[in-house]
């Protein structure tokens, strides 16, 4: 039935239309005689020399693409008729430094076929792709609420299609490979979280689905397979995406919470249609894009270029209310539980995958962006601010030695405030990293605040980065203490920090040294002796504390 309404001329989409869905500025309307609204049937390519039978292409509505034919070359013309000949609703040739000779133009304005042009260091595969997702996207499905969905939104697909199917949906790419899932509403199986966490199907599950058979018959058939829930997982169902012969992927769909609906595989098979042309952008440039768009985000969070321009690079609405969200992850590998002071490495990168993927799910549209072993989350704003951060902490916890300290700045009432948002996200983070690294070894857990949560200690943080260049420049008893604690191990500076943070409380101090109180009680009497850190002294006592402060930030 789709067939044969596309084959429908008055129900095929227009060229403008598909021009409106590609990349802008790849493809220009050189002359379009008959306007732009010409309905487009397919997009091939197209050998002006080849010998074929013309009247098998007569009114086909084909956009054809002249490959290898400049459009200030000789052939250029010869190419042009042929494709009017053949009822082509447009002919792409490739765009010079000279741009078009008036012969060709004269010649296209006396013919039907429109006349665009492939924009230098435009490939023509690049081309071919999205010419072809956009005729894909424009298509009728007849699915509810997917056709609505900005193309290649994979998230938002995933959860468009758990509504309609009434399970929890995975989407996956050929060598299955986690490219997006639904929000949960329920514990998912172990199945599920395995394959969320590692952003594949495990490849002992692989294997075995392989080896009975499963795979083979998800390839090999549109329709959808079944794969009955046992002693260990939940039902399944699946089916295969294709955009003609080739496979862009696949759909899951789980039983979430209840066993799923009688109708749920015809609509499951249903949507298989509606996501070829967001698979098949994903494929074709989606991954391209998404680098563009993540570089808006980092420009919309740093305060650069013009707001209005990168927040549609961004996808982000502009009269909406945002929050910034960091999430910080670290491997803890070492015994101590510390988190490892090194260079983000695979781990960190897979733990901020699951992330990204988690904050996808979550909430439609949210974006995300990565620096080093940092993630941030540009997210709508909602009726609680620290939801989404627990959200991610919940899915964090769920990794083998994952630690994430993920921070939530203030919401914003316009773009321009969200510099501000997230440099406040970023030091709720940093406190939060400091408070870690305050706690007794192999007690380093994830944690999550807001700003609103931790003002004060926030507020302290941004004095304490004010006075440390001074602070360097400065000496004194305090100083002399440190250097001496520095070069020879010794502990009258965590012994002064631990009397101050007790307010003089000789036994609750001695406690968190885990020392007896006359040993703390002879460190602080030294201190005064050798370096002339007198306690008593409020003007040093201030000393101590900032300085101790600044000692414990650098470890």
């Amino acid at each position: 039935m789709a067939t044969q309404e596309r084959d429908r001329p008055d129900s095929r989409p227009s060229l403008e239309q598909i021009l409106g869905l590609i990349a802008p500025g790849m493809l220009d309307v050189v002359v379009a005689p008959r306007g732009p609204g010409v309905p487009v049937a397919d997009v091939v390519l197209y050998d002006p020399g080849e010998e074929r039978d013309d009247d098998t292409w007569a009114a086909s509505g084909l956009i054809l693409l002249a490959v290898g034919v400049d459009v200030a070359s000789p052939e250029a013309i010869d190419a042009l008729r042929g494709a009017d000949r053949a009822g082509a609703a447009a002919v792409v040739l490739r765009r010079g430094a000279r741009g078009p000779r008036t012969a060709l133009l004269e010649a296209a304005a006396s013919g039907r076929t429109v006349l665009l042009t492939r924009r230098p260091g435009q490939g023509w595969t690049e081309v071919l792709g999205q010419l072809r997702t956009a005729l894909a996207h424009s298509a009728p499905t007849g699915t509810t609420g997917v056709e609505g969905l900005r193309l290649g939104d994979l998230p938002g697909l995933a959860n468009t299609v758990a509504t309609l199917v009434g399970g929890a949906i995975t989407i996956e790419d050929p060598r299955s490979r986690v490219l997006a899932y639904s929000r949960m509403e329920h514990e998912p199986d172990p199945m599920r979280r395995l394959t969320i966490l590692g952003q594949e199907v495990p490849r002992w599950r692989v294997d075995e689905l392989r080896e009975s058979g499963f795979f083979q018959a998800l390839w090999s058939t549109d329709g959808v397979v079944r794969l009955p829930a046992d002693d260990r997982y939940a039902e399944r169902l699946a089916v295969a995406v294709r955009h003609g012969s080739e496979v862009l992927g696949s759909l899951w769909a789980a039983a979430d919470g209840r066993p799923l609906a009688e109708d749920a595989a015809a609509a499951l098979h249903t949507a298989a249609r509606a996501a070829v042309p967001h698979l098949s952008h994903h494929q074709t440039w989606g991954r391209a894009a998404a680098r563009a768009r993540e570089g808006a985000v980092h420009a919309l969070l740093d305060g650069s270029g013009r707001a209005a321009r990168v927040a549609h690079e961004a996808g982000v609405a502009p009269g909406r209310p945002y929050t910034v969200m960091v999430a910080e992850a670290y491997d803890v590998r070492e015994p101590s539980g510390v988190p490892a002071a090194a260079a983000e490495g695979a781990a960190e990168q897979r733990l901020l995958d699951v992330l990204a993927l988690q904050a996808a799910a979550y909430r439609p549209g949210c974006v995300t962006a990565r620096s080093g072993r940092r993630l941030y989350v540009l997210l709508p704003a909602g009726e609680e601010e620290t939801d989404p951060a627990r959200a991610l902490l919940a899915a964090a916890r769920s990794v083998p030695r994952g630690v994430v300290f993920a921070g939530v700045g203030p919401v914003t009432a316009d773009l321009a405030e969200l510099p501000a948002s997230r440099e406040a996200a970023e030091l709720v983070v940093r406190v939060l990293g400091e408070r870690a690294a305050r706690r007794p070894a192999g007690e380093v857990v994830s944690a999550v605040a807001s700003f609103g949560e931790l003002v004060p200690e926030v507020s302290a943080l941004r004095v304490l980065d004010r006075i440390a260049p001074l602070w360097e420049s400065l000496s004194g008893p305090v100083h002399a203490m440190m250097e001496h604690d520095r070069a020879h191990g010794s502990e009258y500076g965590a012994s002064v920090a631990a009397y101050l943070d007790a307010f003089g409380d000789t036994g609750t101090a001695a406690g968190r040294l885990n020392v007896h109180p006359n040993t703390l009680r002879y460190r602080l009497r030294r201190a005064r002796e050798l370096f002339g850190v007198d306690l008593a002294d409020p003007t040093l006592r201030f000393l101590a504390d900032i300085g101790l402060r600044l000692a414990r930030r650098t470890g």
